[in-house]
């Protein structure tokens, strides 16, 4: 990999509120473990997200797998395209990082892990912790929509593709739960299926 990397862009350097998006599905039954399923995405991110909203390409680094430290850039619809890094990894999990120029500053992690109080079945969970860039981005994502409806469509479409991916039956659709924080510290909590 390349000595020279674009600047991580965290959440402190954005605008706008403070986001906690969580998309989730449960799965019963499933015919992969959490691990299982996490080397299959991990293996080709991009076959799980929706190309037309968010076309994920790996930089450089190995064809397969997620290793730390390695970038994709994602061709977003509108004019909305982005770096990101991956920060961590493990069996059941990873994260990334956005980089500078991505419409959103911040982290999201991909999980997948059994339930504590039904052990039969499988969530599978993407949570954002995440800001805005910048004010532009902030007032298209806040004000008009346009991107928080492209989001949760990719990351929504993303969850039903690894549910399928992991087999057994689906209990319902993706959840989707947004937490708002503003500067002033109010917080505002949405949640729809």
């Amino acid at each position: 990999m390349s000595d020279t990397h674009q600047p991580e862009q965290p959440a402190a350097t954005g605008s706008g509120p403070w986001l906690e998006r969580r998309y989730f599905i449960d799965v019963a039954r499933p015919r992969r473990t959490p691990a299982q399923l996490m080397a299959e995405v991990q293996a080709d991110v991009a076959r799980f997200a929706p190309e037309l909203l968010a076309n994920f390409k790996k930089k450089e680094g190995c064809e397969s797998g997620l290793r730390v430290g390695e970038e994709f850039e994602i061709t977003i619809l509108g004019p909305w395209n982005g770096c990101v890094r991956v920060t961590e990894v493990g069996a059941t999990f990873f994260e990334f990082i956005t980089l500078e120029g991505h419409p959103e500053a911040g982290r999201i992690h991909f999980e997948a892990h059994y339930l504590d109080e039904s052990p039969e079945v499988l969530r599978f969970e993407i949570r954002s912790r995440a800001r805005s860039r910048d004010g532009l981005v902030a007032f298209a994502y806040n004000t008009t929509g346009i991107g928080k409806r492209v989001q949760e469509a990719t990351w929504v479409e993303f969850c039903r593709r690894v549910a399928a991916a992991g087999g057994g039956q689906a209990l319902g659709d993706v959840t989707v739960e947004t937490i708002t924080k503003d500067e002033s510290g109010t917080h505002d909590h949405e949640r729809h299926a």
